[in-house]
């Protein structure tokens, strides 16, 4: 698997970029490219947007269980988010880093 990936919203086609890499923490996880904003393996959870700051799932997988997600990487497929009162569908898309 790739360790990178995007998140396409389906509503607009905005795109975030997502890489592997440490968290401050030590554990690893897959930091958004514009923002402190990460998505990490969380046992039973499976792999969520994690908010640190008010510790809650911000948003997962729409079609994959936990126990059937890979601990590597966060599957492809439909992601949904929520935020205050806003949710939004997303796609996950793995991709290959480009070479300089």
């Amino acid at each position: 698997m790739s360790s990178n990936f995007e998140l396409r919203r389906q509503t607009d086609d905005l795109v975030y970029s997502f890489a592997k890499t440490y968290r401050p923490d030590g554990l690893t996880g897959f930091k958004r490219a514009d923002r402190d904003l990460w998505i990490v393996f969380k046992g039973r959870l499976g792999w969520v947007a994690w908010d640190d700051e008010n510790q809650i799932v911000a948003g997962r997988p729409w079609n994959v269980l936990p126990e059937d997600q890979p601990t590597d990487c966060p599957p492809q497929g439909d992601w949904v988010s929520k935020k205050g009162n806003k949710s939004y569908v997303y796609e996950l898309v793995h991709i290959e880093p480009s070479n300089p």
